[in-house]
């Protein structure tokens, strides 16, 4: 096959190139160039998709003995995930950058460019495992990516491939020393790309500027102001610019952000749970959108958020989702993407996913429609 290696300048994709020259593909490297300022990426060790990372990749390239080539993705990187990220927050929902990234840059107009050149699959670092077209989590639990790449389609998928999937970090380190790869010991890049201080507050904030709001009790008692509800998410307890706890003496918690009025409730730790997630834009990795209640593990974070629930598909057009889940999560914010994982077995095989529009909190009703789903 021919095979396109997207190089991010990481070790984790310098291998996956690498296994997949040794596999017999012809395999073509290229890098992606998400900023028409490289230097408003991170670099170092907080980086991605920077200066020195295309250089990392040219280099990996050289020693593999693969042609090498940058595209330009600036204009779509801003359109598809920077001003995305923007009006998620803006709208008081909790985005994930890293999931667009990967639905809409490296599987969506990465592959669809590959493909109009001729490649066969487009072959990245991540951490999962693509089996007979099924998506399943990697063997290195505390690196799986399965979660940010369950937005992909079933014709996504097919045109992917994972290498690296099998085996834990520590190896794939390993490995790289052993094939001469200088990223062999570089460290893995963290937080968001586009941000260079970090400081996801004030760069929403110079985004979106002041949008003056309230932050009130469960009763609705006004307790501070706030700049904007961009600089809040479901569960935060820090940073909420409160003079102190609740009367009870505990923490207190973001359960609520209503954009239209920017008011922020805040309440206990109590008021966090989570029993009905409602999610739009579901997407089925089978590509057959399931006619019954599909019992399921629900994950709503990328390492964390994990219960077991019930799941059906709702809507029309816009195919949605609600999950019933049998057990509370917390911390549940729109924006999230919702992944279905099968139960059976490990648990480890992709189901589907949303984008969470919506929770509900009551307990009863949730248990009450789940096991009317699976009595179905």
């Amino acid at each position: 096959m021919r095979v396109l290696a997207a190089m991010s300048g990481g070790v984790d994709s310098a291998v996956a190139a690498a296994r997949a020259v040794d596999a017999g593909h012809e395999v073509v490297g290229v890098h992606l160039a998400l900023s028409a300022a490289p230097g408003t990426l991170r670099t170092g060790s907080r980086g991605c998709c920077s200066k020195e990372d295309a250089g990392d990749a040219r280099r990996a390239a050289d020693v593999l003995g693969i042609p090498f080539y940058v595209w330009d993705f600036a204009d779509r990187f801003k359109e598809d995930v920077i001003d995305d990220f923007v009006a998620a927050y803006a709208a008081g929902e909790t985005p994930n950058p890293c999931l667009r990234c990967n639905e809409k840059i490296k599987f969506s107009a990465l592959a669809d460019r590959a493909v109009a050149l001729g490649f066969d699959a487009v072959a990245t670092g991540h951490y999962a495992r693509l089996e007979d077209g099924v998506l399943r989590r990697a063997v290195d639990a505390d690196k799986d990516q399965s979660y940010v790449l369950a937005v992909l389609t079933a014709e996504q998928l097919s045109r992917a491939m994972f290498p690296i999937g099998d085996t834990p970090k520590p190896q794939i380190r390993a490995e790289a020393a052993e094939r001469g790869l200088a990223v062999a010991n570089k460290p893995d890049s963290h937080d968001i790309c586009f941000i260079p201080s970090g400081d996801t507050r004030a760069f929403l904030g110079a985004k979106i500027g002041i949008r003056p709001g309230a932050i009130v009790d469960a009763d609705g008692h006004k307790l501070a102001d706030h700049d904007g509800v961009h600089g809040f998410t479901i569960g935060q307890r820090k940073g909420l610019g409160l003079r102190g706890p609740a009367a009870d003496g505990l923490p207190r918690y973001v359960t609520d952000i209503d954009p239209g009025s920017g008011t922020v409730r805040v309440g206990g730790v109590q008021d966090l749970d989570v029993w009905t997630v409602r999610a739009d834009r579901a997407i089925w990795t089978s590509g057959e959108r399931p006619s019954e209640p599909v019992e399921c593990i629900a994950q709503v974070r990328a390492h964390g958020g994990i219960a077991p629930a019930v799941a059906e598909a709702t809507g029309g057009a816009e195919d949605g989702l609600i999950v019933r889940l049998r057990a509370p999560l917390t911390g549940v914010a729109r924006g999230q993407a919702v992944v279905l994982y099968r139960p059976d077995g490990l648990g480890d095989e992709v189901i589907g996913s949303g984008t969470i529009s919506g929770t509900g909190r009551d307990r009863d009703e949730a248990s009450m429609s789940a096991a009317a789903d699976t009595g179905r």
